[in-house]
C-alpha cells in the first residue's frame, strides 16, 4: 500500500480543481454539481464549499445513485425497485459538473450521464475527478482531475474520506 493523497494533497486537490472549473465557466451562476454516490457526493459538497469560498455564490448540488442506470450489473438476479431521479434542480441549460472520486473504466461515467440526461438536456455536462487512473472503456475523459495516476488492470485505487471512512487519503493498493 502507498499513499498517493494525503488529507493536504486531497484539499490542494479540491481546491485546484474548484479554480479550474470557475476559469473554465467564467462565472459559477449557471453550475450545477452533481455527486455520484458514495464519494463523489462528499467531494462535490467540498468543491460547493470551496466555490462559495472563492465566488460567494451558492452552487446547487444534486446527488444521484446511478447502481440501476449501470451496464455491468446483472438485473436478473434482483428485484429492481428504480425510482424515477428527482432533481431539486431544474438541470436544463445548465452547465452540470459531475463529480466523481476515481474515473477508469467511465462506465460508471456513462451510467450518471444517462441518469442525468433521462430527465433533462443541460447546456453543458463536464467531469470532475479526484483521481484519474486510466484504462477507460468508453470515449470518456475528465475536464478536472485532482491527480493522474497510471496504474495497472491489478491495482485498485482506494479512495478515504473522513465522512465515511474516518480518515483522509488516497492509496494504492
Amino acid at each position: 500500500m502507498k499513499i498517493l493523497l494525503d488529507e493536504d494533497g486531497i484539499r490542494r486537490s479540491i481546491t485546484r480543481i474548484s479554480y479550474e472549473i470557475i476559469e473554465r465557466n467564467k462565472t459559477v451562476d449557471n453550475i450545477v454539481l452533481v455527486g455520484i454516490k458514495s464519494r463523489g457526493d462528499i467531494l462535490a459538497e467540498r468543491i460547493k464549499q470551496k466555490l462559495r469560498e472563492l465566488e460567494n455564490i451558492d452552487v446547487p448540488l444534486e446527488t444521484i445513485d446511478i447502481t440501476y442506470y449501470r451496464d455491468d450489473i446483472d438485473r436478473k438476479n434482483f428485484e429492481l425497485d428504480i425510482k424515477d431521479i428527482e432533481f431539486k434542480t431544474n438541470l436544463t441549460s445548465k452547465v452540470v459538473v459531475i463529480v466523481d472520486d476515481v474515473l477508469y473504466t467511465g462506465r460508471t461515467i456513462r451510467a450518471g450521464l444517462d441518469a442525468i440526461l433521462t430527465k433533462s438536456r443541460p447546456a453543458k455536462i463536464q467531469l470532475a475527478c479526484l483521481i484519474d487512473r486510466g484504462h477507460r472503456e468508453l470515449p470518456i475523459r475528465a475536464d478536472f482531475i485532482g491527480k493522474n495516476i497510471p496504474t495497472s488492470h491489478s491495482e485498485n485505487i482506494e479512495v478515504y474520506l473522513k465522512e465515511l471512512d474516518g480518515k483522509e487519503e488516497v492509496v494504492i493498493l
